[in-house]
């Protein structure tokens, strides 16, 4: 029904009703970020990450942080799971947070940002003082429309700095900056907008940029146990794990340094994080195989998972996984599946959030690519439309050594599926299950 009443009522009046209750929200709640320093993260991969660590680096500072991440929530020493289903809040919420946060005696406050959420102008008088861009890989065309305007709509957080003017925050007047990750082809479309400072960061960057400081990683180092890397002739040792997180670091350092914190302060602090809630986050009931439980749910994200987890010692990889239904993106479906059934030794298809899609539709799409990438049906490729008879099943079949991965929900609270909405977790569905076979009844 929702997506019916979006085709019969021109696009002009739904971008007009949603920033008529953005615009609602500030004066509701006081326009609060004129009143907190606003770091916004966008990009499709890594940005909850990115914005934890930035919190945690931040801290440093000594000052009280607040953030909003598709994984999780913080508001000065209150952190909780993120329990909408939203990765950028709706306008009333979001102002109501950053609100939340003035009150809480927040100084900075660091907004995971979307391309959705600024398509319906959920962003809408927020004066970001900081832009980050992770990268950026096709996802969300279908709502967008195309890849160019999925970027484009990213590229309006960044256009926003130089709109707004600076503020000033007790006695200090607070620098436009833009961050970017200068190894995603698509950097120049972020950088080019206008700022006090710009900071570029990478691993593998090899050339000089005018008044911009640079931040890159050497002799980086990935284990099973975590990694390591060098910025600065300072080596930095974290508990995350791939190559990825090394790029989500750097990030950071980047806005700590814009922050007047010293590299050391920052390494020390990126050493404190143990994890991210919902990303490759180990499930452990005392069960004699490994099971993680990671968000990622397009192409580059399963490819970048299935790189990482190549240094773990393990035997055979059982894997999860879904693809959501309703406007998203049907063309991953397949993609999705041949790339799980080229790296995991069984793939298990199940519902993630049909929405109002028949399930087995779904399942139908992503087992065919499963099969293109060698997988047979009933023998290393099952398909079950409950997903937690689903996991059971992977668990059941897993042997000492084996690793059960479970993806494309990570922290999620709810499923959504044959027009429901169902409470759920997988980390919470997944040690019921493991209860369930370590002591039977």
């Amino acid at each position: 029904m929702k997506s019916l009443i979006k085709k019969l009522i021109p696009k002009n009046l739904i971008n007009q009703y949603h920033k008529f209750w953005a615009i609602l929200a500030n004066y509701v709640y006081g326009f609060p970020s004129k009143k907190l320093i606003i770091i916004g993260v966008t990009g499709t991969n890594g940005k909850s990450t990115t914005c934890n660590l930035i919190g945690k680096v931040l801290e440093a500072t000594g000052e009280k942080v607040g953030f909003m991440t598709t994984a999780n929530f913080k508001i000065a020493d209150k952190e909780w799971i993120n329990d909408t289903h939203m990765t950028m809040q709706g306008r009333m919420k979001l102002q109501k947070m950053l609100s939340q946060m003035v009150k809480a005696g927040c100084k900075y406050a660091v907004v995971e940002t979307s391309s959705e959420g600024i398509m319906q102008n959920r962003n809408w008088g927020i004066n970001y003082d900081v832009a980050v861009f992770t990268n950026l890989t096709p996802e969300h065309i279908e709502a967008h429309g195309s890849f160019e305007n999925y970027k484009k709509a990213k590229e309006q957080l960044f256009a926003s700095l130089s709109k707004f003017p600076k503020k000033k925050i007790g006695d200090q007047e607070i620098e436009k900056a833009i961050i970017v990750n200068l190894d995603d082809e698509r950097w120049q479309d972020f950088y080019k907008y206008n700022a006090d400072k710009k900071y570029g960061y990478g691993i593998e960057f090899n050339r000089q940029l005018a008044n911009t400081k640079l931040i890159l990683a050497s002799d980086i180092k990935l284990q099973a146990n975590g990694t390591s890397f060098i910025v600065q002739n300072t080596e930095f040792q974290i508990k995350l794990l791939g190559k990825f997180n090394v790029y989500n670091s750097l990030a950071a350092i980047c806005v700590g340094l814009h922050f007047g914190l010293n590299i050391n302060q920052c390494r020390e602090s990126l050493a404190n994080v143990i994890g991210i809630p919902g990303r490759m986050e180990v499930i452990d009931e005392g069960q004699n195989f490994a099971v993680l439980v990671d968000y990622a749910h397009d192409p580059v994200a399963f490819g970048i998972l299935f790189d990482t987890i190549k240094m773990f010692p393990k035997n055979r990889i059982i894997h999860v996984f879904g693809s959501a239904g309703g406007v998203r993106d049907h063309a991953k479906r397949p993609v999705l599946g041949k790339i799980s059934g080229q790296n995991a030794d069984i793939t298990i298809i199940t519902d993630e959030d049909s929405y109002d899609e028949p399930t087995e539709k779904i399942l139908n799409e992503i087992a065919a690519g499963a099969i293109t990438g060698g997988k047979t049906e009933k023998v290393d490729l099952i398909k079950e439309v409950d997903r937690r008879v689903a996991i059971k099943k992977a668990c059941l079949m897993a042997q000492e050594g084996d690793l059960v991965l479970i993806t494309g929900k990570g922290t999620e609270q709810s499923i959504k599926s044959n027009g429901k909405v169902m409470p759920w977790d997988d980390r919470k569905v997944t040690r019921e299950v493991l209860k369930e076979i370590l002591s039977p009844a």
